[in-house]
């Protein structure tokens, strides 16, 4: 599979979309004594984020006040987590987990690995500006303060969006994959910053070719290269480029079995990755997690989770009985 492939997401827009009569609903749910968390589920994972943005407005200029406010009031736990996320921009919920991850007690490295091994240079630069609408704080900066060494300059580079596209060049291809295999045997801090230099900016079409020659010049595959020679974060961030670029939705498949698994069902990446990857890749990356786990995402998050919670992360996945 190469990246370019086709790829499918979970929520489409709905059809027949009535942005006052949702908001009507939503007020219904929410203003009353109690709350109808179905009613909510029903209406927000079912919508897509452009649709939920005009519910929000709907919502606003109907009852003057602010949805994404009343859902942090009315609800708790991880079944707000979820609701309110659906309701940021892409690039606005990118940034509001990167903040999160950086400005909590300690560093959450995993949430800067996802998120920068795997976006696009547009979806990089909108995120640097919706980070700094919202938090009035520069992103660069912030990387810069809160991470060090070889995985804050790799983090750094990746933030700066300027990823060679659709560009190949084979003849250079067996040149950069002699650079890498050097710099795996050699691993000094010069090596290091030339294999951070080639997986972050060149294109994935030409790091595809890369990868194929690293492999003839060492009969060994790069992510076994790197585990080896390297460590720590900065050796888990480019394992995770070469992942997204050989099949982003088999990474992301891979960091949600993981989180389930591995992590005692940590919620915050499931419910990062359930809500970014919606409206992309979800279907595509359920697909991957069947194929190569044998049981489906669907059946996991059956398992771990519970309640509304479950029935919000189930609602997202567009899961169905023949899944389970």
């Amino acid at each position: 599979m190469f990246c370019g492939d086709y790829v499918q997401g979970t929520i489409f827009p709905a059809p027949n979309f009535n942005p006052i009569m949702d908001a009507q609903m939503l007020g219904g749910a929410l203003q009353g004594f109690g709350c109808d968390k179905d009613m909510l589920i029903d209406i927000l994972t079912q919508r897509c984020n452009t649709q939920r943005l005009m519910i929000a407005e709907a919502y606003q200029s109907m009852y003057g006040q602010d949805l994404i406010g009343d859902l942090k009031e009315k609800l708790s736990d991880h079944f707000k987590d979820v609701m309110v996320g659906l309701m940021y921009p892409p690039p606005s919920y990118d940034a509001h987990e990167l903040w999160h991850a950086m400005k909590g007690a300690g560093t959450e490295e995993n949430c800067l690995i996802d998120i920068f091994a795997s976006r696009t240079n547009a979806e990089i630069f909108q995120m640097r500006e919706a980070y700094c609408l919202q938090y009035s704080s520069n992103l660069q900066e912030d990387i810069y303060s809160e991470t060090s060494g070889h995985f804050r300059d790799t983090l750094m580079n990746l933030a700066q969006g300027i990823r060679e596209e659709g560009y190949t060049d084979p003849a250079m291809a067996a040149q950069d994959a002699m650079v890498l295999w050097e710099a795996c045997q050699r691993k000094t801090g010069e090596h290091k910053t030339t294999l951070q230099m080639i997986l972050c900016n060149k294109s994935y079409e030409q790091l595809w070719l890369v990868f194929q020659e690293f492999q003839n010049i060492s009969g060994q595959d790069i992510v076994d290269a790197i585990n080896e020679c390297y460590d720590g974060y900065f050796q888990e961030l480019l394992v995770a480029i070469v992942l997204c670029v050989r099949d982003k939705p088999a990474y992301f498949a891979y960091r949600l079995y993981s989180s389930i698994h591995d992590f005692g069902f940590h919620n915050k990446t499931v419910i990062r990755i359930l809500i970014a990857r919606s409206e992309i890749d979800l279907m595509t990356i359920r697909k991957r997690y069947k194929e190569r786990y044998g049981k489906s995402l669907f059946h996991d998050i059956k398992n771990f989770a519970s309640g509304h919670y479950e029935k919000a992360l189930l609602a997202i996945c567009a899961g169905d009985a023949e899944d389970y």
